[in-house]
Order: C-alpha cells, then sequence, then structure tokens
C-alpha cells in the first residue's frame, strides 16, 4: 500500500500538468479535485492535431460505446507529441475485480475484491492508498491494451494505406505499426523513488531489503525476483561454509570424505531451499493480495487473434482459437525447431572438439609461432558460434511463440521462457556434462568449471557495477544538471530520455546458471557457492541502482509467483541428485574405495543406481514434508475461495 508521503509526491507531480485539462468524467463516484498523471503515451514527432484529439477522445470514452473509460491529458498543447493518462475510481476498481486482487476487508482479512461489495473494503475512497502505484499503473496500461475498434474505420490525420483499423482489430498495436505511437510507459514519481532509493541501494547495511515498498512502486514481478535474490544469496552462506571446511585437495580433487560430504549436501540443500522458497513465495503472494489472480478471466493479450465469438467463460465477445490448433502448432512445429537448434549446439560442439584436437596435432608437428596462435581459433569460433546461435535462436523463440497464439499473457510468457531455457541450458552445460560422463576427466571439469564461474562474475561485475556506475556519474550527470537548472523543463517528458528497462529474463536467466552450478558441479569444485556469494552480495545492490537510476520505469503485471522460473530451478534441483551421485562413482577416490572393499565393474554402477534411487526417493519424500503453503496461508486461500464463491451465489 502507498504511504502518506505518496500524496505529497503526487501533488509535486502534478504541478506540471494543469488539472483544469483532464477529462471531467460524469460518475459522481469518480470526481477527483486531483487527478494522478500515470502513464505517459509518447507520439511520433509528425503526429497530426486531429489524429491526437481522436486517441484522446477514444481513451476517455466509455467501454461500452468502443473507448478504454480513462482519463487523459493531452500534456504541454494539442500539438505536443505526447498523451498522460490516468483513471477514474470506478475503472481501477472493476479492473481489480477483473483481474482477481486480494484486498483488505472490513475485518482486515485479504478477500478477492468484489465492484458490488466494495463498500465493505478498506480504503476503498482513496485509489493512493487501496492500490499501489505499480498496480495502478498496470491496470491503465491493461485498459489501453483492450482497445478495440468496433468497426472498420479510418484513422484521422493518418495515411490511408497504414491508417484503415479492422474490426476489432487491437488499436493500441494499429497505430504503432502506422507510426503513430512510439512507446507507452508508466511515470516515474521522483520524490518516491528517491526514498525507496535510500532505503534500497544506498544504506550501508549488506542484508535486507524494503520488499513491501518495490512491491508497491515496481510491482509483484519486480518483487519477486529481488526477493528470491536476497532469498537465495542468505541460503548460499551454508554451502560457502561448507566449501570452506572441505578444501583439502590434491592432484585428483577433493578428499573422499570431502566429496562425498559436499556431493551429498548439494542434494539436500536444493531440495531444501526451493521448497522453503515456496512457503515463502506463498506468504508474500497472500500479503501482496496476488494468492487468487483470476487472469483467464481477463481480457486476451493484446497479440491474440482468431474468430470473433462468445468466450463461455466470460460470456464476453472477443476472438476466439481452438486450444487443439494451439497445441497441433506447438508439437508439429515449434518442438521440432527447438530440437533442430539443440541439435546445432550438439553439432557446434562436436565441431569444436574436433577441431581442437586437428590444431593441437597440427601444433605438435610443426611447433611455430603461428599453430601457437591456431590453438585459440577453435575456442573463438565455438564463442562466435554460440552467440550467433544463440541471438538467431531467441528470434526464432519469440515468433514461434507469437504464432502458437497464447491467450494470456502469462501462457505467452511462460512458453517463451521454457524455449529459452532449454536452449540456454543445453548451450551452457552440454560442455561440462560432456566432460564429466563422456570424458570422464575431473580434474578438466573443475578447470572448466573454475574458469567458467570466475569469468562469468567478472564480467558480471562489470556490468552490474562499474558500468551502471559510470554511466550514472559521468555521462547522465550533465543531462540531470541541465534538467535541475531548467525550472521550465517538463519533467514528465524528460524520462523519455531513458532507455527501456530490459525486463529481468537475463537476470533470471543468471540465477538459473548459479544455480546449476552449484546443485550440479560443486562437489568437483567445491569454491562455486563462495565465489557465487561475493558476486550476489553485490548483485543485488546494482540491480536495485540500476532499474531505480538508469533506466524507465517497467509496467509490471500482478503475479503470484515467479511462475515458469520457479519449475526451472525445481527441475534443475532433481537433475542435480543425479549428476551429484555419478560425479561421486567418478571420483577416483570414490573409485579406490570401492575397489577396496570388493565393488567392481557392473556393481560399482549397480550401486550408484540404487544410492540414486535412493536419494531421489528421500528428495521427493522431504518435498512431501515440507508444505509448500504455511497452514495460515492455505486456510486464508480456502477462505478467499470460500467468500468468492458465497458471493457468485448471493449475487445469481
Amino acid at each position: 500500500m502507498t504511504s502518506m508521503g505518496d500524496k505529497g509526491s503526487i501533488q509535486t507531480q502534478t504541478k506540471v500538468l494543469s488539472q483544469d485539462s483532464w477529462t471531467q468524467v460524469s460518475c459522481p463516484c469518480c470526481v477527483s479535485k486531483q487527478v494522478e498523471p500515470l502513464v505517459l503515451i509518447q507520439l511520433s514527432d509528425n503526429v497530426q492535431p486531429v489524429t491526437k484529439r481522436w486517441l484522446i477522445s477514444l481513451i476517455e470514452t466509455s467501454k461500452r460505446h468502443g473507448g478504454a473509460a480513462l482519463l487523459a491529458h493531452p500534456g504541454e498543447d494539442e500539438c505536443g507529441d505526447v498523451v498522460v493518462v490516468s483513471a477514474p475510481r470506478c475503472t481501477f476498481l472493476k479492473a481489480t475485480e477483473d483481474l482477481g486482487l486480494c484486498k483488505k476487508y472490513h475485518n482486515e482479512d485479504m478477500v478477492a475484491f468484489s465492484y458490488h461489495d466494495r463498500d465493505n473494503f478498506s480504503n476503498v475512497d482513496d485509489m493512493q492508498e487501496f492500490l499501489t502505484l505499480a498496480e495502478r499503473q498496470y491496470i491503465v496500461k491493461n485498459e489501453l491494451d483492450s482497445l478495440q475498434a468496433q468497426k472498420k474505420q479510418r484513422i484521422p490525420g493518418v495515411p490511408e494505406a497504414p491508417g484503415v483499423l479492422e474490426a476489432w482489430e487491437n488499436i493500441c498495436q494499429k497505430l504503432v505499426r502506422a507510426g503513430v505511437i512510439k512507446d507507452i510507459f508508466p511515470l516515474h514519481d521522483q520524490q518516491r523513488l528517491n526514498d525507496l532509493g535510500r532505503r534500497w541501494y544506498s544504506k550501508k547495511q549488506i542484508w535486507g531489503q524494503p520488499l513491501d515498498a518495490i512491491q508497491s512502486y515496481f510491482g509483484s514481478t519486480v518483487a519477486f525476483y529481488f526477493s528470491f535474490l536476497d532469498f537465495y544469496t542468505w541460503a548460499l552462506i551454508p554451502p560457502a561454509f561448507l566449501s570452506l571446511g572441505v578444501m583439502e585437495e590434491d592432484d585428483d580433487g577433493p578428499s573422499v570424505s570431502g566429496h562425498m560430504v559436499q556431493a551429498v549436501f548439494s542434494m539436500l540443500w536444493s531440495t531444501l531451499f526451493i521448497e522453503l522458497w515456496k512457503r515463502r513465495s506463498s506468504s508474500l503472494s497472500h500479503r501482496w493480495g496476488t494468492l487468487n489472480l483470476a487472469e483467464r478471466f481477463a481480457g486476451p493479450r493484446p497479440g491474440f487473434h482468431g474468430t470473433l465469438g462468445l468466450n463461455p467463460e466470460t460470456g464476453r465477445l472477443e476472438p476466439l482459437f481452438p486450444e487443439w490448433q494451439r497445441q497441433l502448432r506447438v508439437g508439429l512445429v515449434s518442438l521440432p525447431l527447438v530440437g533442430l537448434f539443440l541439435g546445432l549446439v550438439v553439432l557446434g560442439m562436436t565441431c569444436f572438439y574436433h577441431g581442437e584436437a586437428l590444431v593441437q596435432g597440427f601444433h605438435q608437428d610443426s611447433g611455430s609461432l603461428f599453430s601457437g596462435v591456431l590453438l585459440y581459433m577453435p575456442s573463438i569460433a565455438h564463442i562466435v558460434y554460440t552467440n550467433m546461435l544463440g541471438n538467431v535462436y531467441h528470434a526464432v523463440a519469440m515468433q514461434l511463440t507469437e504464432w502458437e497464439n497464447h491467450r494470456e499473457e502469462s501462457s505467452f510468457q511462460n512458453h517463451h521462457t521454457t524455449k529459452v531455457l532449454l536452449f540456454t541450458f543445453f548451450n551452457n552445460f552440454a560442455v561440462l556434462f560432456h566432460i564429466a560422463f563422456y570424458k570422464q576427466d575431473l580434474p578438466l571439469l573443475r578447470k572448466r568449471l573454475a574458469s567458467m564461474l570466475i569469468g562469468n562474475q567478472l564480467v558480471n561485475q562489470c556490468t552490474e557495477v562499474v558500468v551502471p556506475f559510470i554511466v550514472d556519474r559521468f555521462l547522465s550527470a550533465p543531462h540531470k544538471k541541465e534538467q535541475e537548472d531548467d525550472l521550465e523543463m517538463d519533467k514528465l517528458r524528460a524520462q523519455r530520455s531513458l532507455p527501456p528497462y530490459p525486463g529481468l529474463f537475463a537476470e533470471y536467466i543468471e540465477l538459473l546458471l548459479q544455480f546449476g552450478y552449484l546443485s550440479l558441479f560443486s562437489c568437483v569444485y567445491p569454491l562455486t557457492a563462495v565465489l557465487l556469494l561475493l558476486n550476489n552480495i553485490t548483485e543485488i545492490r546494482g540491480d536495485a541502482y540500476k532499474i531505480c537510476k538508469l533506466f524507465r520505469k517497467p509496467f509490471s503485471a500482478p503475479v503470484s509467483n515467479m511462475g515458469v522460473w520457479q519449475t526451472a530451478f525445481e527441475v534443475l534441483g532433481f537433475v542435480s541428485v543425479m549428476s551429484n551421485c555419478w560425479l561421486l562413482l567418478l571420483s577416483p577416490r570414490v573409485q579406490e574405495f570401492c575397489l577396496e572393499g570388493g565393488i567392481s565393474g557392473k556393481n560399482i554402477i549397480l550401486v550408484a543406481i540404487l544410492v540414486e534411487v535412493q536419494y531421489e526417493g528421500g528428495e521427493l519424500g522431504l518435498a512431501f514434508m515440507i508444505q509448500d503453503k504455511q497452514d495460515c496461508v492455505r486456510i486464508k486461500r480456502e477462505q478467499i475461495e470460500i467468500h468468492s464463491l458465497q458471493k457468485v451465489l448471493s449475487s445469481s
């Protein structure tokens, strides 16, 4: 929830915009003396005034007449290239019900919001208290995205070819393609942002983050990432201390006792970490009111298309697309193409090893300076190949997911993320698995893992700490000083100079790779946890600094957990049991120990399989004993569902 200080920052921000130019709503319950600017629509430089007036009129029109039922402000004047958007109270409340957000009831319980029962909810008359800033901005964006042409029409002031709207075509997408809209982004509230920065990345203490303030300002999507990063960093402390205690090594690697302890601990740790995080996640989603989201009842995502008809679940007129056609596209086209790219990864790895062998043989024969330089060529060629292949694959994965035509935004993101995760996992871990289980060269595996970790940490520290510091202090500082000196500058328009936030995709990929190195191979290189812990201490502050200082504010949809990322971590935790069991078997010390005990040949493999099955069973048992949700959260969710059902029955 927003604090009382938020209203002061709103008053400061709205001084830039004349309150008289905001839309006057006819609904008496929505009349407000002061409107909060939430979202900025950046238009093209040569947009016609008639086009801008038409867009503002469309934004202001009621939903039953094909509009968005929002509030619009023309910015400086009608000829300007910005439109500032807000929303009236009734639009906020109806959207809160559509999203399935839970809010405090009069008895202080978190209950799924109902528009017809709105008077029984706390702070329902004050939108700055009832909804967080991130929720208000997402609702405005969601309403803009849901704009659809009621009939075929022309866009005023736009040439005929790109300016024709077909019936039920998404209006915002059409305006982007026609070059009318450049971008749509939420506005920063500078006073609140500065207060958050002082509590977040500017403080001297290492641990702890203002998660509720992050969720209020940036939304639950961002808050869940930083909560997970904080939880994961804390969880690295036990394996880091353990790794320092088992560092007795020789040329063959860790001692047999250290190797076994590290392997067993990694298996248990990964399971406990995932299960405890799921409990933490459910607790946060209840606290933030996202435990009972109902996305399937919301409108389709902007890119969704199909035959116009009545949705059997919502009863609304919208595009419909058969599920069997989507599954057919996934099974017959998407999966084979993903498999093709994974095959290309294997082909690249095979060519790398083959080229490396050829160059080494040539160098042994000639021993010249030229052949010494050639030794580096296979590695350079492999790096260039994997990077180019990765760029092509990411574009193909996005196009495939668009073509699959998912109705909900979460479904689209989950399918796209799954495609990229498969490729990323294969691209980063295939070499390590090849060295470990095909070559069975643990010293080489340890060296390769150490080089990858240290190299990644150095690159990460440069990109996460050094580069943001240089950009903010030296490159952006002159522009900030100019803005401070020019009191007439439009503070809202000044935000357009910031680049868009790239999202959390790369950040989650980085954490997933970290978790993979730690859970799959740390028994070979125990210092993995120490290196990751040191990196993540600065990672938290670096990521916070970047999102607050260097980018535009991102839109953030309400979410109840990390989505497909949580599943990815669970899969890695399950695979870690198999990996550690077989790495334990391949250790020369362990093999010698088995031979001394009279276990050899196929019996060693049989013992490894039995141990793996036992640990997998233990992992499942541990996961079963640790409930995903705390009892209080589980009871609250059941109460929310019962309360929602009672409201439906009473209204019918």
